[in-house]
């Protein structure tokens, strides 16, 4: 399944829709997007904030969420407030990291010690979007084996939270090299505690970088169009990446950041008077291209969540 790409953060207008019903304790709200979620051919995630109500939705793209929204309306007769679209941004090391931590605490007569050290690297080159994985090389019971699946546990859930700008962390190794534990104080809690700040002190030193999602653009127009939408893609930081005819249309197959790609399809209808269309799909991830001296980071990450 293709990557959800977009986000939107998503909130009933009133009141009554985001109550828990007793009989059924779901609002009405969360029963439509349950039930819009089942009945979708390429499904969505959905992310709730316990303490403001506001939900977070990602899909596939832009027109993808502009459909559900329109369902809710619609079918469940539920007003919401919408946020504007997001790129769903990842995360990944910049190099080799290395983290050696303890985590210690003393509570009257019991307490909690894990320690873990844990080397963080870049995943292979040319394999982008391939996700995470944790390898153990532990030698003579430093960490005894019942505790390295709650280290592997913790490493799991602290990646969907990057250093950067909170977005999950993809393309690494985290390796298991070593640690120490208590005969009385140590717990699968605690060594799950530890990996997880391991995971932010080690991926602190490993010069994170942003990534963007890339996607494959194919654009057919009428050649007189094809000049003014070269320049459009162009300005979307798009990469052509060659031409064809098909018929009496001119084709145009381009890689271009989603972050540019927002409201596309009523420019491109603008420009052409209707008489283009075109199709997007995933490709992959990249890094954002930094401008030197800038004192913002994230200043050419339209689209960045705050």
């Amino acid at each position: 399944m293709p990557p959800f790409l977009v986000e939107i953060a998503i909130e009933p207008k009133l009141r009554r829709d985001i109550e828990r019903k007793s009989h059924r304790d779901c609002s009405d709200f969360e029963v439509a997007l349950n039930r819009l979620a089942a009945e979708d051919e390429h499904g969505f995630d959905i992310k709730t904030d316990c303490e403001t109500g506001q939900t977070v939705v990602r899909g596939l793209s832009e027109e993808h969420l502009a459909g559900l929204v329109d369902r809710i309306g619609t079918e469940f007769g539920i007003a919401v407030n919408v946020g504007a679209p997001q790129v769903a941004y990842r995360e990944t090391p910049g190099r080799k990291s290395e983290i050696d931590y303890t985590h210690k605490k003393q509570f009257g007569g019991s307490g909690q010690f894990a320690r873990v050290k844990l080397v963080f690297e870049p995943g292979e080159p040319g394999e982008p979007g391939s996700g995470y994985r944790f390898e153990s090389k532990i030698v003579g019971g430093s960490v005894p084996k019942e505790y390295i699946p709650s280290v592997e546990k913790g490493l799991a859930a602290s990646r969907e939270m990057g250093v950067l700008a909170g977005f999950p962390v993809i393309d690494f190794t985290a390796t298991l090299i070593d640690g120490a534990y208590h005969d009385v104080d140590s717990s699968a809690s605690a060594f799950e505690i530890a990996a997880r700040t391991a995971f932010k002190e080690g991926l602190g030193k490993a010069q994170c970088k942003l990534l963007e999602p890339i996607m494959k653009v194919e654009v057919v127009m009428p050649e007189a169009d094809l000049g003014e939408v070269i320049g459009d893609l162009n300005t979307r930081r798009g990469q052509i990446q060659g031409m064809e005819g098909r018929g009496n249309a001119q084709v145009i197959n381009a890689m271009v950041p989603l972050a540019n790609m927002f409201g596309y399809v009523n420019t491109l209808r603008s420009m052409t008077q209707g008489r283009a269309t075109y199709t997007m799909t995933f490709d992959c991830y990249a890094p954002v291209p930094m401008p030197p001296n800038d004192d913002d980071p994230f200043a050419p990450a339209v689209g960045i969540r705050a």
